[in-house]
């Protein structure tokens, strides 16, 4: 049977192998806890940017609908431009404008 002081040394040892174990494991799952904290404060700041580029692309599919409107915008701009342009050349040379774009000089293009 063993003697009481080796019972006693071997309590000894065992109790501090097992503070220190239980130091260790503490200061391991603190730097576990913050790494947490870290992943989980730079999750939400990827989140929030994450919403922001979607509140500011939400919008682009529908720039397809805008070219093609502005296309035929475009279109109707053309023709205007090229009526203008005939009228303007028919009131540079026409002495009886702006008379005759109103139908008082028969005969006249309107």
């Amino acid at each position: 049977m063993p003697s009481e002081s080796a019972i006693v040394t071997v309590w000894g040892i065992s109790l501090v192998v097992g503070v220190v174990v239980i130091v260790v494991v503490a200061f391991l799952l603190s730097r576990i806890v913050d790494t947490a904290r870290q992943i989980n404060g730079a999750a939400a700041t990827v989140w929030a940017v994450g919403q922001r580029i979607a509140n500011a692309t939400i919008h682009i599919p529908l720039l397809a609908t805008t070219n093609r409107i502005a296309g035929k915008i475009l279109e109707r701009a053309a023709g205007i431009d090229a009526a203008t342009a005939a009228i303007e050349g028919h009131a540079s040379g026409c002495p009886s404008c702006p008379a005759c774009a109103h139908g008082a000089t028969p005969g006249m293009v309107r």
